[in-house]
């Protein structure tokens, strides 16, 4: 299978969850590796859009030599950002991607030019899991990857089979054990390209299960009844984590997450403020992050609880916009300093013409609005670079990091 047959086999744009969902309903297991040119983006800006062009095309044709003799696969491109899936157990499929691995890791040549790249690789597999999950999984393996020194494979854990029921009698003793730990995920400023803010984020670090994410904490606290006693220990865990930052962090706004369970209590936002001033940190650093989801049951009542936020000095954005139940009519109306771009329209925007226009959508109306946006999930330099011309203002994701702890923002923000 030569570049051409690939193309025929592989697309640019999104990973191809369909297909894995696909394999998911017949119970096949399914493996997903991620593999990114560890130095691709360098090697463009130093000799030059064409030969970074030139470079692709060779990586994609050693793709498809090592990948000719198998024939049920799917492969998505995201500039040098290839996601494979195989319905394939990982001992299967490990083979190759160790051949993919070897492949990449030999010199390029381009021209007269002879470079380097090497690859960065993650990998997740599973069986009955959503191909959401999945995916999610080996994008995490892959942050590793390159993030951590030795191999350059990084093979994400099981994922959690405990039953939520299960889960959610842990999470009762999680709160009082101490399990739950935030980490923050930097966001970038478009125009200087500074570290400005963080988005808190979640991580439940089970005593057997290991590091379990948001999307297994929220369906466990959904079901344990524990959402709102787990939204204030997350709050006050951000905030007393950001209230204690060295010099070096203290500019950093810190957005943290809103459920709807918190927007139905009438006393929210009183709640809220109390809670910052309790912390230290000073109002206009926190923005509260509401979902479209959440805004919709009581918008009137959603209305009024943000402009208490706002009027008493906090800041407001609306997470996951233009994947929900966007409507102009009520976003005129709500209070909002920002509108989030969700992942899944940011990760398709290079390959897939209407999602890149929903996105630049959504950029006109917040610029029209006076408002600011945050994309989410951008992972190459491709999907910066479209958003930036595009007038985003900021954009957070795996390409400036992904969620860290405090001590260690703290040192990339020092060298950023």
């Amino acid at each position: 299978m030569g570049e051409n047959s690939l193309a025929r086999r592989g697309h640019e744009g999104p990973t191809p969850s369909p297909v894995i969902d696909a394999w998911i309903a017949h119970d096949r297991p399914v493996t997903v590796a991620i593999v990114a040119l560890a130095s691709f983006e360098i090697i463009n800006a130093a000799y030059g859009r064409d030969t970074g062009d030139a470079l692709l095309k060779v990586a994609i044709d050693r793709l498809g030599r090592v990948l000719s003799a198998t024939d049920d696969l799917e492969l998505s491109r995201e500039g040098a950002v290839f996601t494979l899936a195989l319905p394939l157990p990982f001992e299967a499929a490990h083979p190759l991607i160790a051949a993919i691995e070897f492949a990449l890791a030999q010199p390029f040549a381009v021209g007269a030019t002879t470079v380097h790249v090497g690859t960065r690789i993650g990998v997740a597999s599973g069986q009955g899991e959503e191909a959401e999950a999945l995916v999610a999984r080996a994008r995490a393996a892959l942050a590793d990857a390159r993030v951590l020194e030795g191999a350059t494979t990084r093979i994400a854990p099981p994922a959690p089979h405990r039953p939520i029921a299960q889960l959610a009698a842990d999470l009762h003793r999680a709160i009082e054990r101490d399990e739950i730990a935030v980490l923050f995920q930097p966001q970038v400023a478009f125009g200087n390209g500074r570290i400005e803010g963080v988005e808190a984020l979640a991580r439940w670090n089970h005593p057997e299960l290991g590091e379990l994410g948001a999307q297994t904490l929220l369906a466990a606290s959904d079901r344990a009844d524990l959402g709102l006693v787990l939204s204030d220990h997350i709050l006050a865990r951000a905030l007393a984590s950001a209230a204690g930052w060295s010099d070096a962090l203290k500019h950093l706004r810190v957005a943290v997450n809103v459920t709807a369970a918190d927007l139905s209590r009438p006393d929210f936002a009183a709640r809220f403020l109390a809670r910052v001033d309790t912390s230290g940190i000073a109002r206009a650093r926190v923005t509260a992050e509401i979902t479209e989801g959440g805004l919709i049951d009581d918008l009137d009542g959603a209305t009024e609880l943000l402009a208490t936020l706002r009027d008493g000095g906090c800041r407001v954005a609306i997470d996951d916009f233009g994947t929900g139940y966007s409507s102009l009519a009520y976003l005129t109306a709500l209070p909002v300093d920002y509108l989030k771009i969700d992942l899944r329209l940011t990760q398709s925007i290079v390959g897939d013409r209407r999602h890149r226009a929903v996105v630049e959508g959504v950029i006109a109306i917040a610029n029209a609005l006076g408002l600011e946006t945050i994309a989410e999930g951008v992972e190459t330099e491709e999907q910066r670079a479209l958003l930036e011309a595009r007038g985003c203002t900021y954009y957070q994701g795996f390409l400036c990091s992904a969620a860290l702890d405090s001590a260690t923002l703290a040192r990339l923000v020092g060298v950023a």
